[in-house]
């Protein structure tokens, strides 16, 4: 989850973009969602019916894996990205020259 959530929140800190207000609506949005319903998701997506269900991954640990990754990232995304913006506003000028 970190390897995913610490570059987005780089980049949603450090860069400006169109749709960043979005982005960050978004993740603070997905940090209130319920692990019951990311189950639920990752039933349907990984059930014999679904679009991944070729991978026979339900009830197995990867798919619980994937479910923790799904519940995890938003929270790790918000609170790096709250730090990184200010230590960047702070350190903006000694961070480019290096």
């Amino acid at each position: 989850a970190c390897l995913i959530a610490l570059p987005l929140a780089a980049l949603v800190a450090v860069k400006r973009f169109r749709a960043r207000r979005l982005v960050i609506a978004m993740l603070n949005a997905l940090m209130g969602l319920p692990p019951v319903v990311v189950g639920l998701i990752v039933y349907v997506v990984l059930s014999r019916s679904g679009p991944l269900g070729v991978f026979g991954l339900l009830f197995t640990p990867t798919a619980m894996i994937i479910a923790q990754v799904i519940i995890i990232v938003p929270l790790i995304a918000s609170i790096a990205h709250q730090s990184i913006r200010e230590l960047w506003q702070e350190y903006h000028d000694l961070l480019i020259s290096m």
